[in-house]
């Protein structure tokens, strides 16, 4: 092949390698942690040079998909979890350092085409598949917080076939699926008939809300409400001047 022939192929050739590590990425097959092939054996695999497989691990290093480690190589990118308020939990963990004995039921889980309501929830404009969950966690056998969730399947399409009826959503995705930026609404309401029946709480006892909405480089991974009996829980934040 011809230098100038070399050349023109180059910018092709490292965007199919972002496109393909990204993808691996994007879909869970390779979870936060995990280690990108070495640079020679990409170099290997797609036949090119260093300098263009540098230059696609160099993009996904900026998108914030891979963190790149001298002499270690470069891993999928681990979420930067905040702290008190701000972090993303994992309910069963969090269940479980209380010293309290997890509980989880899933009260329900469709796969259907997004609705309008869906798709603005999600902040999405083109219609797609998503698939809802409502679940339910308890600690020492009393409801915990019960959670509504909407999960984009553009963006996370091996949740079509993930056995929630095991695993709680939430810790699904934390371990399967990489994050770079999210959002959290936190409000108050008194219990509805509904909300009542699910915390096993009275109608009109005050109830704690969090809404939570993730994005992996600008793509919509899922949107949660969370919904806990707000005589039990609190919110705790500590910050430090600059």
């Amino acid at each position: 092949m011809s230098l100038a022939t070399d050349a023109a192929d180059k910018p092709t050739l490292y965007k199919r390698i972002r496109a393909d590590i990204e993808k691996r990425i994007l879909t869970g097959e390779w979870p936060p942690g995990h280690r990108i092939p070495f640079e020679h054996e990409l170099v290997a695999r797609y036949g090119c040079s260093r300098m263009t497989v540098n230059k696609a691990l160099s993009e996904l290093a900026q998108a914030d998909l891979i963190e790149r480690r001298r002499r270690a190589g470069s891993f999928v990118r681990r979420p930067q979890h905040l702290s008190a308020v701000l972090k993303i939990a994992d309910i069963r963990a969090e269940i479980t350092a209380l010293g309290r004995a997890y509980g989880y039921e899933l009260i329900g889980r469709k796969l259907r085409t997004a609705t309008a309501a869906d798709r603005d929830r999600l902040g999405v404009k083109k219609a797609g598949k998503v698939v809802a969950i409502a679940c339910r966690h308890s600690a020492d056998n009393v409801p915990f917080a019960v959670e509504d969730r909407l999960i984009d399947l553009s963006s996370v399409p091996d949740a079509a076939t993930a056995d929630f009826s095991r695993e709680p959503p939430g810790s699904w995705l934390l371990h399967h699926v990489p994050w770079t930026e999210a959002e959290h609404t936190i409000s108050a309401i008194v219990a509805d008939d509904r909300a009542a029946e699910a915390l096993d709480i009275a109608v009109g006892a005050p109830c704690l809300v969090i809404d939570r909405y993730t994005w992996r480089s600008a793509r919509t991974i899922t949107a949660v409400r969370l919904l806990y009996p707000g005589d039990s829980h609190r919110l705790v934040a500590r910050f430090k001047g600059g």
